[in-house]
């Protein structure tokens, strides 16, 4: 009598009881539940209270009057302005500096290339108002750079008296922002195949034109991501607008500043942070999409 076969067992380990994947699926959400808690109390309930305050004027009720007075304001337009040519003009500068540090960090030969490249990393998370700091202490009216000119000429003070006005914060911005372009950038200059230059420079052509024609084009999705970036971060930016002391520069954090703090005008405040927040969110986005086709 021929034995019967035996069936295959499974093998130790891989058996899953049946309701093991839908337990688990009717677990997730709940494991989710802490987090999303969380969020909605540090973050999405006092946005909600901003959002509230900007229809409740002081007058009383709910209405569109904190905006109709904000968006009639003059000095709304021009914080507007001035905050999208400083942003536009900074990340313009970041962009054309951030590319000629980055070509030079990446493919010029010099002693403690990588220490730099390191210390990218590490700028980065520096506090915006060291920066402006540091340049106040430079070319500040009381800094060295004017203190060493009035020793010299014997001068009642020094020529250096910029910081204090947009170009000071153009300047101070452009410094404190250039690396968040270099970053993505040296990550796409390490991804680049060396053998394109070398066949390009074997066949005679120059610097500039490899640069032009092979690294530029293998590094512009890296800088319209690292672009887009900066553009958001620098319409945002209050510290290096506040420590400047910059005057008639009034961006638009420093004028929900202004409002909330010198002025006691809580709805309009809210109103112009409600613009700012969405101005941002909306550039955000960009970046988003920016960098999921660069692959950032």
């Amino acid at each position: 009598m021929a034995e019967a076969a035996e069936k295959p067992r499974a093998a130790p380990g891989r058996a899953r009881p049946r309701g093991a994947g839908r337990a688990a699926r009717a677990t997730a959400p709940l494991w989710a539940l802490p987090p999303l808690a969380l969020l909605a109390l540090f973050f999405l309930y006092p946005l909600a209270l901003v959002v509230q305050q900007s229809f409740q004027p002081d007058t009383g009720g709910t209405s569109l009057q904190p905006y109709t007075d904000v968006f009639a304001s003059e000095a709304f337009r021009h914080a507007l302005w001035t905050t999208v040519w400083i942003a536009l003009a900074s990340t313009a500068g970041c962009l054309v500096l951030g590319f000629l540090l980055a070509l030079v960090i990446a493919f010029v030969p010099f002693p403690g290339a990588k220490a730099v490249a390191r210390f990218i990393d590490v700028f980065l998370s520096f506090p915006s108002f060291l920066i402006t700091l540091a340049l106040l202490f430079v070319y500040g009216s009381v800094g060295m750079a004017n203190g060493a000119w009035t020793d010299l000429t014997g001068a009642a003070e020094g020529p250096f008296q910029f910081l204090t006005t947009p170009w000071g914060v153009l300047l101070a911005e452009v410094t404190y922002f250039t690396p968040f372009v270099m970053r993505p950038l040296l990550a796409a200059f390490a991804q680049l195949d060396t053998a394109q230059l070398e066949a390009a420079s074997s066949l005679g052509a120059r610097a500039p034109r490899i640069v032009r024609q092979v690294v530029l084009p293998e590094a512009l999705p890296a800088l319209a991501a690292g672009g887009s970036l900066v553009l958001v971060l620098c319409l945002n930016e209050f510290g290096i607008v506040l420590f400047t002391g910059a005057k008639g520069v009034t961006t638009l954090p420093m004028l929900v500043y202004s409002k909330a703090i010198l002025e006691s005008d809580y709805p309009g405040a809210c109103a112009v942070a409600v613009v700012n927040v969405l101005i941002s969110v909306g550039l955000y986005g960009l970046y988003r999409v920016v960098s999921r086709r660069a692959g950032a």
